[in-house]
């Protein structure tokens, strides 16, 4: 998995005012849980333009004050009227210690059912998994080249070594559906089949 670096500076005050002190400077407060202290820090905005801007999942090398913490991003929260970034939690990594998150899905492949006139639909971007952090991928990669028209790759067909994936197993990750045009195809041919007998 990539890795992302963050400079930051401990907290000194923590609250509503002086967070709000701190954006009013173009400084988003964060917080670092899940290791042995809770960790309140505070970074420019720019820091994490390329980390929450993408798809892609990260382990982030944070440095608060010279101290660096490997940790994943966990919550995002934004201003609901001018999407400026107001706050970050990190969950930090602990090596024998599971983690939980969202890893981007990628499809590869031409489905066949796309060549019979469907049409390839994302059910889920992301899926749930659990492990420990050497272990994630960035993404994880579906071939769909099998796939013919109303057949879809399901969560419990998905398998990645030494990850266990949390989504319930029936859930549809991809589908091939069925257009309309796919639909009067198949309507035309039962009816020329018909004929012919």
């Amino acid at each position: 998995m990539k890795s992302f670096q963050i400079k930051g500076t401990a907290r000194l005050a923590v609250g509503k005012k002086s967070n709000k002190a701190l954006r009013a400077e173009d400084l988003v407060p964060c917080v670092i849980y899940g290791g042995e202290k809770i960790v309140h820090f505070q970074a420019h905005e720019n820091e994490f333009r390329k980390l929450i801007y993408t798809p892609k999942v990260y382990q982030t090398e944070i440095d608060v004050d010279g101290t660096v913490y490997n940790a994943f991003l966990q919550a995002l929260q934004f201003h609901p009227v001018t999407d400026k970034l107001l706050h970050i939690d990190f969950l930090e990594i602990r090596e024998n210690v599971p983690v939980k998150l969202q890893i981007p899905v990628r499809l590869d492949g031409y489905a066949k059912g796309i060549q019979q006139g469907g049409r390839l639909k994302a059910n889920l971007r992301t899926l749930k998994a659990k492990g420990f952090s050497k272990d994630f991928p960035d993404e994880i990669i579906i071939d769909v080249t099998e796939l013919n028209l109303s057949e879809s790759v399901r969560v419990g067909d998905v398998k990645v070594p030494g990850i266990e994936i949390l989504n319930a197993k029936s859930v549809p990750v991809a589908t091939v559906v069925v257009t309309r045009a796919a639909r009067a195809a198949m309507a035309d041919t039962s009816v020329a089949s018909g004929k012919k007998k």
